[in-house]
């Protein structure tokens, strides 16, 4: 059975793994300080076209929680995300734990955040009997896998800084938003209009590690003495630095995350043949397809995906991720599964009639 559940099953590309070997036996500076975390900060540097401040985590939920835990300095301060975000529902309350409250603004399908969404969180919360919305929160992808396109940022940019908002971007797929065939969105404009975004790792060919990049000045502020305290600093850390700089070296980041864009486009090819709907846009590597209940848990079964929901009219959603791993004949098999169902369902419309 092959898994179609995320794209963080395999461990990692041949050539990261080969890096690691290669430096495993030379000695480091800790914590970070190391010249292979200096070398790939000065790659995303030069990619961001910018002076950022970078720092590499282990993970998505501590970078995260880094993130908003360095913009956040008075308690009473909060974050704003779509209903669907990460740090809203996946990342067991951490922001929450962390002393800042996380206020969901309801989002459709498509799992995107509007300047309309925030102005109504801000327009409620203007008394001191409420906490303070001070950041936004956004992933790119969303997690319905969708892309905010140029145009989005740049208007949720302008509406944050005139209304004295930090603007965060969550990155952790961000390789796949990047070499996505409708985005147009580089890493220079995340760096122009964002005050810190991270690159993920993780889902994207690396053992684990996530990049965090800052572009306001304020955060970064004792920025290690948050690392420390908050237990997310790393010994080891050249181990994420030495991944980030053998990814960044010759653009082998962008062609994992272009390899699994391509496989789920396949599918998305396969779904659109066979007659089935998506719950948001096909755009990146994660595909949401809207089956019969008795298909989906078909789909669980024999190809381990999430059901992500249940619609009001009974049929389901399942979630079908691609990594920079997936293979030709996953793809194909996948593909042909959801050929067979169009042909079915015609043959049991023939006898019906």
């Amino acid at each position: 059975m092959y898994s179609f559940k995320n794209d963080y099953s395999e461990g990692a590309h041949p050539d990261i793994l080969k890096a690691l070997c290669t430096f495993s036996g030379e000695q480091n500076a800790a914590y970070g300080m190391d010249k292979h975390s200096a070398a790939a900060a000065d790659m995303i540097r030069g990619l961001c076209q910018s002076d950022s401040g970078v720092v590499f985590v282990g993970g998505g939920t501590p970078t995260n929680v880094l993130a908003v835990c360095a913009l956040l300095r008075n308690p009473y301060e909060a974050a704003v995300c779509a209903s669907s975000g990460h740090i809203n529902v996946h990342e067991t309350g951490a922001i929450e734990y962390s002393g800042h409250k996380v206020i969901e603004v309801p989002a459709g399908p498509d799992g995107k955040l509007t300047t309309a969404g925030v102005a109504d969180v801000l327009r409620r919360h203007a008394s001191e009997h409420m906490v303070v919305p001070k950041l936004v929160y956004i992933s790119q992808t969303t997690e319905t896998g969708t892309l905010y396109s140029k145009a989005e940022l740049s208007a949720l940019s302008a509406f944050c800084r005139e209304n004295n908002l930090y603007l965060y971007v969550d990155g952790a797929r961000l390789g796949s938003a990047l070499m996505a065939e409708e985005n147009d969105v580089s890493l220079a404009d995340l760096a122009a209009l964002c005050d810190a975004f991270c690159i993920g790792g993780t889902k994207n060919g690396l053992l684990l590690g996530e990049a965090l990049v800052m572009q306001n000045r304020e955060m970064q502020d004792h920025l290690r003495w948050i690392i420390k305290q908050k237990g997310f600093m790393l010994a080891k850390g050249f181990v994420v630095g030495i991944q980030f700089e053998e990814a960044l070296r010759d653009g082998l980041y962008f062609e994992m995350a272009k390899h699994a864009n391509a496989a789920a486009a396949k599918i998305a090819e396969a779904v659109e043949q066979s007659g089935f709907e998506f719950y948001s846009k096909p755009q990146s590597n994660q595909l949401f397809i809207i089956l019969p209940p008795e298909l989906a848990a078909e789909a669980h079964e024999k190809y381990s995906c999430n059901i992500d929901q249940t619609l009001p009219d009974g049929r389901a959603v399942i979630r079908i991720v691609t990594s920079w791993a997936t293979t030709d004949e996953a793809v194909e098999d996948f593909s042909a599964w959801m050929i067979k169902q169009l042909c079915f369902g015609l043959v049991k419309s023939i006898i019906e009639a």
